[in-house]
């Protein structure tokens, strides 16, 4: 068995994802000790009461990135090894952190950076985000193409070859909404998110995210971590460049778990709140055993798989 660890992006996040596991396991929190002396609000907080600030951007990514890093605490310290790290756009910082190619006091105050940056580049209103269900790729690539006249447009998530999210401009998303339909896309929805992510909208955060980017350290991979950006695994030297150009190009995910698989993986872990990215797999490939690690339920389970047990669900 060869195992990869999957992390959660943003909009995975709920009030009280991370209490169970914060109160019953020491090392979380640690973690959220750790991440709220860095920030300067309680994190704790943030995550397990009713709050408007867990669905703002600048709040979400610090909360999400604690509770997954305190998830992966936890796996390690239980003995959990693993050969190779993804994440889904935010998640990929905690990837990154798995690898030990990043610390997590460095990852979180990145992290407090991006939010912001990602939360100011485009103003409310200016952009929207579509996820356009069983069209062909190069249907939805073309459609875009065609709609760029009326504004930027373009694919910003290719979560499984059945659903990928288009994000942009109002005007232009909605022009490409209609091209789609005349071309036989019948299932199109919206998606409730604060900024078109991942387009060429978010080029003042990319800009300001590299400058933040020159003041850290990034250490050697002890485990291969494979970029949303290129769907390919990481080389130290490219990590800047790669994590400045995410913002602002599209997650290559269903891309990234067939690269993983290339690497011979053939267990995948979802480590974080929510299970989206489990539910990816099961429309990338039915064949990869997965489980995930939310609570101390799934982390038993997890532990049972790991250790040889059973199969993943």
């Amino acid at each position: 068995m060869k195992t990869a660890l999957l992390f959660s992006g943003q909009g995975a996040q709920y009030p009280g994802m991370g209490k169970e596991l914060y109160e019953q396991e020491k090392i979380v929190k640690e973690t959220f000790t750790e991440a709220s002396d860095s920030l300067g609000y309680d994190v704790a907080e943030l995550c397990f009461t009713e709050n408007e600030r867990l669905n703002q951007t600048e709040f979400t990514q610090p909360a999400i990135l604690t509770v997954c890093v305190g998830f992966l605490r936890v796996l390690q310290e239980k003995g959990i090894t693993y050969d190779a790290a993804a994440g889904l756009s935010l998640g990929e910082y905690t990837a990154l952190v798995a690898s030990g190619a990043l610390s997590f006091a460095d990852a979180i105050a990145l992290i407090a950076k991006r939010s912001q940056y990602m939360a100011t580049a485009a103003p409310k209103g200016v952009g929207k985000m579509m996820a356009v269900m069983n069209t062909p790729v190069e249907v939805i690539e073309e459609s875009c193409r065609e709609a760029s006249q009326f504004g930027i447009v373009s694919p910003a998530n290719y979560n499984t070859p059945q659903q990928i999210v288009i994000g942009g401009e109002v005007a232009a998303v909605d022009k490409a909404m209609e091209i789609l339909t005349a071309k036989g896309a019948k299932r199109m929805m919206p998606l409730n998110v604060s900024g078109p992510f991942h387009t060429a909208l978010l080029k003042p955060a990319a800009e300001k995210l590299a400058v933040a980017l020159e003041d850290v350290t990034f250490h050697d991979f002890k485990v291969p971590v494979v970029s949303n950006t290129t769907a390919q695994v990481m080389e130290k030297n490219q990590v800047k460049d790669l994590l400045t150009r995410q913002v602002m190009s599209p997650v290559r995910f269903y891309e990234s778990v067939t690269t993983l698989q290339g690497l011979g993986i053939d267990t995948m872990i979802e480590v974080g709140p929510g299970k989206t990215l489990t539910g990816f797999l099961k429309k990338i490939d039915k064949t990869i055993q997965h489980s995930r690690v939310e609570d101390s339920k799934t982390l038993a389970e997890t532990l049972v798989l790991l250790s040889g047990g059973s199969n993943g669900n």
